[in-house]
């Protein structure tokens, strides 16, 4: 297996796409650091245990993004630090300790702890489509976003958007510290994440889809929902690693939605879901006024899942966990 006598490590390996990285990691032979904020709670160790491979290749380290030095232990040893950990949460007051301290000073904590491994060369890093579309002007109709897109702090603190403030504000902090320290840096920048759930508690977009499809609640500006399957995006983490030519920034977004698109797919598929009834007072029904360029993403290797199954397997999901009941 191409993965058979590396180490890695993966931070806030609990969380929804970091968990299927650690399961797609130990499917490929590698040996897995991963880190979680308590070794003491179940729900957020049990399920990575039960992975295959697990009980041979998988330790588990409790570690905090604001704790300096909490990260070493995990990343000694590795080849590759996956930073996925960073709190996704939308606050109205305490943005700073709540967001931005933890997405940017732990960004940093951790690059510190994998730049004293010389063993360690490569980090990829889990940013958001969020530090790519905030820019100064919104998006141009028909204007094609890519990995030369990025957002603006100044732009994103005046309008309070603390959450894309804080990746973009991470992001930058990487790079430069990478640079600065002779670290390979590959930033993955994913859309909206939908697709099956292997963590027994509910994230925040899968959260976020069960309110769209149940009552119509829109989480995304406008209902532009830029939809990708966290299966893909947990594969392009490993082909960022894999990929010695792997550079610079990777949106991963399949295709770009309305809600009412997204509804209407699952209505196909679901006759008894009641479409028209649970989203006939939005106002967000049309074509989306731009695209998301896949060029780049496709040329690490990425194959992305089409939109429709991803949807349909994120439906089948949160009914088998018993999150959705219709």
């Amino acid at each position: 297996m191409i993965g058979e006598g590396k180490v890695v490590c993966v931070t806030g390996a609990s969380g929804f796409i970091a968990s299927w990285l650690v399961k797609l990691l130990l499917q490929r032979g590698y040996t897995v650091h991963a880190t979680v904020r308590s070794l003491d709670d179940p729900k957020k160790t049990q399920h990575l245990l039960a992975f295959d491979g697990a009980k041979e290749r998988l330790s588990l380290f409790e570690a905090s993004l604001l704790e300096e030095g909490s990260f070493e232990s995990a990343v000694n040893g590795c080849d590759c630090v996956f930073h996925t950990a960073s709190p996704i949460m939308f606050p109205v007051s305490g943005q700073q300790a709540q967001v931005l301290d933890p997405a940017v000073k732990g960004t940093l904590n951790v690059l510190k702890s994998a730049a004293k491994i010389p063993s360690l060369k490569r980090v990829v890093l889990t940013s958001s489509i969020s530090a790519v579309l905030f820019g100064a002007k919104p998006p141009e109709f028909g204007a094609v976003a890519d990995e030369t897109w990025f957002s603006d702090p100044e732009t994103c603190e005046q309008k309070e958007l603390w959450y894309p403030l804080s990746k973009t504000l991470a992001e930058n902090a990487a790079v430069e510290f990478c640079k600065n320290n002779g670290l390979e840096l590959v930033v993955i920048n994913p859309g909206f994440v939908i697709g099956p759930i292997l963590q027994p508690t509910l994230n925040i977009s899968s959260e976020s889809f069960i309110g769209l499809i149940e009552n119509g609640t829109e989480f995304l500006p406008y209902g532009i929902y830029q939809l990708v399957d966290v299966r893909d995006v947990a594969n392009a983490h490993i082909l960022a690693f894999e990929n010695p030519q792997a550079n610079g920034r990777y949106i991963m977004a399949a295709d770009v939605y309305h809600s009412s698109d997204i509804m209407k797919i699952i209505n196909q598929n679901y006759p008894a879901f009641d479409y028209s009834e649970r989203y006939k007072d939005s106002k967000y029904v049309g074509t989306p006024n731009y695209f998301v360029s896949r060029t780049k993403a496709e040329s690490l290797g990425v194959k992305f899942t089409t939109v429709e199954e991803s949807i349909k397997d994120t439906v089948e999901s949160l009914k088998e966990n018993k999150f959705l009941s219709f």
